[in-house]
């Protein structure tokens, strides 16, 4: 059957089962039957221990605190709780009541294990002097533990130490204290006597001088009154006089004031008098202009209709040729327009039955092609068809005449196969035919002529080896001739 859970303010519903990895944690939910579902409550409890731990001087002492621990409210946490601490029962009263004991027996052990760890590190000094330092080193150590499980630690309260049995520490300590408190008190007792009996002579010293001070300063303050008030009634003096000064010179000012107004108003009586006789001299000559103005501005009125009447008429026939202009330019426009847009599909049909025409050409080439052989076998074809060998034979007469060529033949070979084979100096001799003519070929072709020594007898070439303007110009001869030969 599915039911509909839904938990209290203070509780969360874990539920577990098909479709559900590990555990889901929610307020409420439609539960199937092939699911499972347990309240988890989040309220938290108050846990009391009474710890006997050992300081760092080997002093046992008991600590008796109170830890206010629940689950933390946030859904990773209460899974944590869920899955590590939750335990089911018979009923849901039994099941709570067991899984919180089940809860406190694991927050003891983490509790009593930190505080002993913090404990045996302390001086059983620096825990009294450092009561909230130590305090604070037992929750952060504690909630670091209690985070695994998905608990919080609210609240600790860490209450007094107290002694082991069979120990005094803390006894000792306390009769200490009451001890230096008694003696301390009895210290302060004499000392307050004596600050008393000191004090009271200080003060009637301090009342004597005090009011002897009083009355030089009251003297000194009544002689300053008196300057002061001989000071003010001067003053008051000379005020007065002002003051009746200021009055007679007010009185004469008014008076002359009084006279001043009189004589403007006099004059602006003469002048009212002598503006209005002006106006009644202006009203007349303003009329007889009135009438005049009146009569130019009809004369005005009248050609200046006549002139307006006569740019209108100028103006309508201005429009009416403006328009037969405007509608000639527009028929002409549309014609212009007309003719160019036929011309324009006239060319673009002549184009289109060109390209129509290539592409026929084309397709027959592409057919012909296959037929040929191949595009080889085509170009041949096309070569033939338009005579193409023959124009570029007779470009290539046109590009050689003119040339006329020196071409030169020889043959050293006059004895024929037999003599050569028979006359081992034939190839010497053959050699030497050869250079006559070759010398006489490179001359003509090139004008480079070979060095007089190569065509002389070696005592012919000692004779002019004796003459050194000959040897110089033989010399100069064959360096030219090779730099001929250079830049050819």
């Amino acid at each position: 059957m599915v039911l509909y859970y839904i938990s209290e303010p203070n509780e969360y519903l874990a539920i577990t089962g098909a479709g559900i990895e590990s555990v889901r944690i929610t307020k409420k939910a439609i539960v199937p039957p092939w699911q499972k579902v347990q309240k988890i409550s989040i309220t938290p409890f108050d846990f009391s221990l009474s710890l006997q731990a050992m300081t760092i001087e080997k002093l046992q002492f008991l600590l008796p605190a109170v830890f206010t621990i629940g689950p933390d409210d946030n859904l990773e946490a209460l899974q944590k709780y869920a899955v590590l601490l939750t335990e089911s029962s018979g009923s849901a009263k039994e099941a709570k009541s067991s899984g919180r004991n089940h809860v406190q027996d694991i927050v003891k052990g983490i509790i009593e294990g930190e505080t002993r760890v913090i404990v045996s590190g302390m001086t059983m000094e620096e825990i009294f002097k450092e009561r909230q330092v130590f305090k604070q080193k037992v929750i952060e150590s504690v909630q670091v533990e209690l985070s695994q499980f998905g608990l919080r630690i609210y609240n600790a309260n860490v209450k007094e130490l107290q002694d082991t049995p069979g120990s005094e520490y803390f006894a000792f300590l306390s009769r200490k204290a009451h001890e230096g408190a008694l003696n301390q008190a009895k210290i302060d007792v004499a000392e307050a006597r004596m600050k008393g009996a000191i004090g009271e002579k200080q003060k009637q010293g301090r009342t004597t001088q005090e009011v002897s001070k009083i009355d030089a300063e009251t003297a000194v303050l009544e002689t300053q009154r008196k300057g002061e008030k001989a000071t003010a009634e001067a003053q008051l003096a000379t005020k007065q006089t002002e003051l009746d000064m200021g009055i007679q010179l007010a009185k004469i000012k008014a008076k002359r004031q009084a006279e001043s107004r009189d004589a403007e108003l006099q004059k602006d009586v003469e002048s009212k008098r002598a503006e209005t006789e002006l106006e009644r001299l202006r009203a007349s000559e303003v009329t007889r202009s009135k009438v005049a103005r009146e009569s130019a501005q009809q004369s005005t009125d009248a050609a200046y209709y006549t002139a307006v009447k006569t740019s209108d008429g100028a103006l309508y026939k201005q429009k009416l040729e403006a328009d037969a202009n405007l509608y000639r330019q527009t028929k002409e426009a549309e014609a212009a327009f007309f003719r160019q847009t036929k011309e324009a599909e006239a060319a673009f049909f002549t184009k289109k039955k060109e390209a129509e025409g290539l592409s026929a050409t084309a397709e027959a080439y592409g057919h012909l092609a296959k037929v040929l052989g191949g595009p080889q076998g085509l170009m041949q074809y096309l070569m033939l068809q338009n005579n193409t060998y023959e124009k570029l034979a007779l470009a290539n007469a046109r590009a050689i005449n003119g040339l006329q060529p020196k071409i030169t033949v020889w043959d050293t070979n006059s004895g024929g196969a037999g003599s050569a084979g028979g006359d081992p100096s034939a190839p010497i001799r053959n050699l030497f035919q050869s250079l006559p003519p070759l010398f006489s070929t490179i001359n003509e072709q090139t004008g480079i002529c070979p060095p007089s020594w190569m065509a002389q007898m070696p005592g012919q070439v000692a004779e002019s080896s004796e003459n050194p303007r000959a040897l110089a110009l033989v010399n100069s001869t064959a360096a030219e001739g090779s730099g001929r030969a250079k830049a050819k």
